[in-house]
């Protein structure tokens, strides 16, 4: 039984690799950026305010942060930790963080 090579599609330098999706403008490329910026400042100031206090117990841990309400959420399993987010929040856009100096998740 005999295959067909695979056919790749070449895509000329410089040209969209979907061309008929539209594309952004810069304004709302802009636009997006400016939200999600101020999205992680939010994030960022209740992880400030809560996280001295919950490492000293709780180090390592998962937290996950819901800006609007600020509620958070900790749970050593990331995935029960965005399991309970949701529950209460089903429909939010949430950010994960470490329970640690910098606040990252995993390695760099």
């Amino acid at each position: 039984m005999e295959t067909k090579p695979k056919s790749k599609r070449k895509v000329p330098q410089g040209s969209p690799l979907f061309p008929d999706k539209p594309r952004l403008s810069k304004e709302e490329i802009a636009r997006r950026k400016a939200e999600n910026e101020n999205f992680g400042q939010r994030c960022r100031a209740i992880f400030n305010q809560v996280a001295p206090q919950l490492m000293l117990d709780h180090y390592g841990w998962s937290i996950i942060i819901e800006p609007d309400s600020g509620d958070y959420f900790i749970d050593p399993d990331r995935k029960e930790c965005l399991q309970k987010a949701k529950q209460k929040h089903p429909t939010a856009i949430l950010l994960e963080m470490c329970l640690n100096e910098t606040g990252t998740c995993g390695r760099i």
